[in-house]
């Protein structure tokens, strides 16, 4: 599997990536550096905000929805304004948001964890159509936040659990139906699950924190391809570019110091991969 270097600029922690479908353009965030990140062509840019931003949705053509350690903003891509749409645990100063993803319904599911990562300080929470719920709290490190192109299922992990637990959904307005269960137990594959996306036959791509891995999983939760990766710590992926056959990943340099030479060169920059399947456009948030 062919992979090279998309973007070279150094994440301490990148995550939250994702193709804007309207704009044909990558956008993704470096949480620790407080910054959001884009690359379209030979074209970077970067904006700095105040607080942890780490993960978005899209809006419209020029507005995605970014989620930061306290609020959930709409930020316009040409003039940099931002605006609150909705309130994130901003009476918790121990927290920060970390992945997430739009749904098919326009919701926003998006993940809280303690910036210290402490046990069980987390939650992931659903905006849609105006409310903020929580749908599944005391969580270490939630992850891996995307949904099945049937739209029967969601999925989601607590990294440091080891477990990707795929969740039923209502075919209405995709709220969750009944409890979780067990999809892939990544402890028994040695793997630390980050963030994942689903391609357009249902398969679940999953990073993978510390492994240097990439891992293609069919819809009944089995191994089918594993990508091995520049470097260790693997953090999220996103389907993108022509025909959304680009698989690009965000990596940290955080934790790295063990890596040899080589792995360390490329910590924290964003990749790009040609496997052989096609993503689906991210969904569009309905506010």
């Amino acid at each position: 599997m062919t992979h090279s270097v998309f973007d070279a600029r150094k994440c301490t922690l990148g995550e939250g990536i994702i193709w804007h479908p309207a704009r044909k353009q990558l956008f993704w965030f470096d949480i620790i550096g407080r910054t959001l990140l884009s690359r379209r062509d030979d074209f970077s840019q970067a904006w700095s905000f105040d607080s942890f931003v780490s993960a978005a949705g899209w809006i419209d053509a020029n507005t995605l929805l970014i989620a930061s350690e306290t609020e959930l903003l709409a930020f316009d891509i040409e003039t940099g304004n931002r605006q609150r749409v909705a309130s994130l645990e901003a009476d918790n100063p121990t927290t920060r948001s970390n992945d997430g993803r739009a749904d098919p319904w326009g919701g926003f599911w998006i993940g809280t964890m303690g910036k210290q990562a402490q046990p069980g300080a987390g939650s992931i929470y659903r905006y849609y159509r105006g409310e903020i719920r929580v749908l599944f709290p005391s969580l270490g490190i939630p992850n891996a936040i995307c949904f099945s192109p049937d739209r029967r299922y969601g999925y989601f992990t607590d990294t440091p659990r080891r477990i990707i637990w795929r969740q039923p959904l209502a075919a209405a307005d995709g709220w969750p139906v009944g409890e979780p269960e067990v999809f892939i137990d990544c402890a028994k594959l040695g793997y630390h699950p980050d963030g994942a996306t689903v391609d357009r036959s249902g398969h679940l791509w999953n990073a993978n924190w510390g492994a240097g891995a990439i891992v293609r999983y069919t819809p009944e939760g089995q191994v089918k391809t594993t990508l091995a990766c520049p470097t260790a710590n693997m953090t999220c992926v996103a389907f993108g570019g022509e025909h959304l056959a680009t698989l690009f990943a965000t990596s940290a340099w955080q934790d790295t110091s063990h890596l040899s030479a080589t792995a360390l060169a490329h910590a924290g920059s964003t990749f790009r991969f040609e496997p052989d399947a096609q993503g689906l456009p991210e969904y569009q948030i309905i506010l």
